[in-house]
């Protein structure tokens, strides 16, 4: 069990990051403004601008009439859209067949080929060719997104409600499970000591889960974010699935990268403690003891 100290600081940070989250999830989420004053000159011709390099990669951002292409070595270009870029699907065998689309199309995870110019500015696209294929798997991916954004944002709303202050809750007991590097699975000793965390919580009447997960200092930040994510979710799924612990009972996971390290990472031992899930069993101060 972690002391108690370190659980109100990890629950509090926790809670920071879960208020802050939807502020920052909405603002990437927000269109682009449509109401854009442009003073200049008009847009030139690109037929008459030099040719520029031909990019080849995955659109990693948009904003209004630019867009952000990062390539297979990671480095990243950016291409402006101008009336005169022309925008391309290719299908078919071969991709011998094409179809025009508006740079609405240019959706973010999109393949792409760019053939660009030169300009003053920065260089323009001058044609975009895409695989209509990948458009359709773009757009089911932005679909999906928006959904698990609209199903996040209600789901972070009800914590919001339960976690607005942290000092309202008592933690009755902290139960760590641990994780070889880079893995989400779950040992058979993790299983045994989930599933008894979940028998003695379901004693407490009205007791509540947190699970965070944490990761090691291996990796760099995106990896860990992603793997704390995996970790926490795998512990959800085995404690509502083979624990048989309540949905409605269970806060949301949270993934805690690097974040309060129970030991240095100086070391493979310490290591091995930080690669962990923490399932935190909560009671409110008002109902504690009844």
């Amino acid at each position: 069990m972690a002391n108690t100290s370190l659980q109100r600081r990890t629950l509090a940070g926790i809670t920071a990051i879960i208020l802050l989250a939807p502020a920052a999830a909405l603002a990437q989420a927000a269109p682009a403004d449509s109401n854009i004053v442009v003073n200049g000159e008009r847009a030139p011709d690109l037929t008459t601008l030099p040719a520029g390099p031909e990019i080849k990669g995955v659109i990693a951002a948009r904003n209004a009439n630019r867009m952000k292409v990062v390539g297979i070595d990671g480095a990243p270009t950016i291409i402006a859209i101008s009336e005169g870029t022309r925008i391309k699907a290719a299908s078919g065998l071969f991709g011998v067949s094409s179809r025009s689309y508006g740079a609405d199309a240019l959706l973010n995870g999109l393949p792409v080929t760019v053939r660009t110019v030169q300009a003053d500015s920065g260089l323009i696209a001058a044609q975009v060719v895409f695989k209509a294929n990948d458009l359709k798997t773009a757009t089911m991916i932005r679909a999906g997104t928006a959904q698990r954004f609209d199903e996040q944002t209600a789901a972070t709303e009800a914590l919001r409600g339960r976690m607005a202050d942290i000092d309202k809750y008592t933690i009755k007991s902290t139960t760590n499970v641990f994780f070889d590097t880079g893995k989400a699975a779950l040992s058979p000793r993790a299983r045994e000591d989930l599933c008894a965390a979940a028998t003695n919580a379901d004693a407490i009447g009205n007791a509540l889960m947190l699970v965070v997960g944490y990761t090691d200092s291996t990796g760099n930040d995106a990896v860990n974010q992603t793997l704390s994510e995996k970790r926490a979710g795998a512990v959800i799924n085995y404690l509502q699935q083979a624990c048989h612990w309540k949905p409605w009972r269970m806060l949301t996971p949270t993934g805690m990268a690097t974040a309060d390290p129970l030991a240095s990472n100086d070391t493979p031992e310490g290591k091995a403690q930080n690669r962990r899930v923490a399932v935190n069993i909560l009671v409110s101060k008002a109902v504690d003891g009844m």
